[in-house]
């Protein structure tokens, strides 16, 4: 009972970490970059002319150009086209995103690992060489950026709202998203920040500023657009505009199948496209959205210039020198905002060329897909073959082999693909029963007691009840365990952060799956245990070695008990099937561990002593069919 209220605990932590990030970190970046790159001249030029002016006071933090050429190295210059990356996915707002920028030093470290996953992925010649690449970019942002996964769990602000019906149109569509109590989105928080960035801009225009004044505005409308472009260009990815209904599950397999696989689609002005999602980005993916990205960019520098004007803010009592502070992870739901007419006009014509997204649930909608992640119960059967190193008589110092069968009923939570698909957040309890053949080693180390097959056995045929438990960890094997009750109240942040990096690897991620081109490979030493409890229904009976009271050594009939604790250390999973609710995988575990005999007594009465049993050290493999319903 006590683990049951621990698997619960855990599971509600874990499985707020659904990540449901669209275009990853180069991405982003790339398609800002390409963006600014399709400004006319003037444009460009009126862009860095800004851009000059929000880095006085920050020549030191932001790059002289708003893209900046260089090799991206720890401690390097942070250039504009960066900042729609960091936004969302590493900070909550744009007042969060520009101080990030400008005064933290981990956000240096994540426009590294960001510049090497991009190179990894240029690298990659195959789907196995992509998931590598992102486990490995997960675990080090997650490093770097403590909140990283967190972050991403908390709502479905990253996803655009499902259509509503058929023949919504843009302006009835953009209306129902910008809605005051909608649930957060995409669409919503682009309008939002993209407003402020306006009126900023049209305030700077107007008003009669110093040049330290006319800076902090610019430098604040600049974080506020970047923030927008972020949610902009999270429109075109395909797991993101696949609609966003369903459990957490469905959200998170519908997101990650349709980023990779692709949607077919029209955009709101009728053209036919094919979008895909985060790390499958194309070259066509770049530039359609860097065209969004321009025509947005482009209405900030007009009013900028003075050609565009918007005289209401989004919300009463705007500073204008102060990035917005709409925190995205505080709610679920779009607030009461003042809209201007004018925002809503400009925005009409970028959302033209975005795509249409899907219908909401019900008839014409897209097929869900589940990623494992919620409880289940499960049935695994498996073969073992195990090498003894001796058998527990003290003169029985030779190995043998048994071969057993097993079956498990368990419960638990499945937390695959919590990051990524090498993330593995596994919790269950499992009840089986396990039976053996006798050792192949005989009671003495001699040929002749095979041909008396499992009379003479050193180790006789005998059945189990088996326990299996098996839980992710932070640092060490059972940390959650015992720290879940108490962080749960106590520091709750503390507990997440544990438990995001328990299910990505641990702490140090030398746990974290490894995909290759035969199957996925995992070290789980410390995160799995099998306890068999051998005789616990009747005592195993074998010839052991006693003495009697002349000193004559023999052998005689006993009964004993042990209990075998076995612990996998190497997990590979050639295959694995998934349906709406259902897995199924094959796996092979290599494990080692220790059999401890206990209670041992004469079967006959004599007058002999038996002399005392060892313990059994061994190593083995299982072969494992492991299926679950998922509830």
């Amino acid at each position: 009972m006590r683990y049951l209220k621990f698997l619960l605990l855990l599971s509600f932590f874990l499985l707020q970490y659904g990540t449901t990030y669209a275009w990853i970190f180069p991405e982003h970046r790339d398609i800002m970059r390409v963006g600014i790159g399709k400004l006319s001249s003037e444009k460009r030029q009126q862009l860095e002319a800004l851009w000059k002016l929000a880095r006085t006071g920050y020549e030191n933090r932001l790059s002289p150009s708003v893209i900046f050429e260089g090799t991206v190295t720890s401690k390097s210059l942070i250039d504009l086209a960066s900042w729609p990356a960091i936004s969302g996915d590493h900070s909550v707002s744009g007042k969060d995103m520009l101080n990030i920028v400008l005064n933290s030093d981990w956000i240096d470290n994540v426009c590294e690992i960001a510049y090497e996953l991009k190179l990894d992925l240029a690298a990659a010649d195959s789907r196995d060489d992509v998931l590598n690449a992102l486990r490995d970019s997960d675990l080090r942002f997650q490093r770097a950026d403590p909140e990283y996964a967190s972050r991403a769990g908390h709502n479905d602000v990253h996803f655009l709202r499902s259509l509503s019906n058929m023949h919504q149109s843009l302006r009835s569509y953009l209306n129902y998203c910008i809605a005051p109590g909608a649930d957060l989105n995409a669409l919503g928080v682009y309008i939002i920040y993209h407003h402020l960035a306006l009126y900023k801009a049209s305030y700077c225009a107007t008003a009669n500023l110093t040049g330290e004044e006319r800076a902090r505005i610019v430098i604040s409308a600049l974080a506020d657009e970047a923030f927008a472009l972020h949610f902009l260009e999270d429109f075109t990815a395909a797991g993101h505009a696949a609609g966003v209904w369903g459990d957490p599950s469905q959200k998170k397999g519908s997101h990650d199948y349709y980023n990779e696989r692709g949607i077919q689609t029209t955009t709101w002005n009728g053209e036919s496209i094919i979008i895909v999602g985060d790390a499958w980005i194309r070259n066509e993916d770049i530039e359609r959205t860097a065209h969004l990205v321009r025509m947005s960019l482009e209405q900030v520098i007009d009013a900028f210039a003075g050609s565009i004007t918007v005289n209401i803010p989004p919300f009463n009592g705007i500073d204008p020198s102060t990035p917005g502070d709409f925190n995205i992870s505080k709610t679920d739901f779009m607030p009461e905002m003042n809209i201007d007419s004018n925002v809503v006009a400009m925005a009409v014509p970028i959302f033209m060329d975005t795509p249409v997204p899907a219908l909401n649930q019900g008839l014409g909608e897209l097929p869900r897909f589940r990623s494992e992640l919620g409880f289940f119960i499960g049935l695994a059967a498996s073969m073992t073959g195990t090498v003894v190193s001796r058998s527990f008589g003290p003169s029985q110092n030779y190995p043998g082999a048994i071969s057993g069968v097993d079956a498990t009923i368990k419960f638990g939570v499945g937390l695959d693909g919590v990051l990524s698909e090498s993330s593995d957040g596994l919790a269950f309890i499992g009840v089986g029963i396990k039976r053996e053949t006798g050792a192949t080693s005989g009671i003495v180390d001699m040929a002749e007691t095979k041909a008396y097959g499992n009379l003479l056995s050193s180790i006789p045929p005998r059945s189990s009840i088996s326990l299996k438990l098996r839980c992710p960890f932070f640092l060490i094997p059972g940390d959650l365990i015992f720290t879940t009750p108490f962080l749960t109240w106590i520091a709750p942040q503390t507990l997440e952060k544990m438990a995001a990096f328990a299910a990505n690897g641990g702490l140090i991620p030398w746990q974290a799956g490894i995909s290759t081109s035969i199957g996925r490979f995992q070290f789980i030493l410390g995160r799995e245990v099998n306890v068999q409890l051998f005789g616990l229904v009747d005592k195993d009976v074998a010839f052991h070695e006693g003495v009697d009271p002349n000193n004559d050594r023999g052998f005689v009939l006993a009964s004993y008990k042990s209990t075998r604790i076995e612990l996998p250390i190497l997990e590979y999973r050639p295959f694995r099937t998934f349906a709406s609710d259902q897995s199924s995988k094959l796996f092979v575990q290599f494990y080692g561990g220790v059999d401890i005999p206990y209670d041992m007594a004469l079967v006959e009465n004599v007058n002999v002593k038996l002399k005392p049993l060892e313990n059994l050290w061994f190593v083995g493999l299982r072969i494992a069919f492991d299926w679950r319903y998922y509830l």
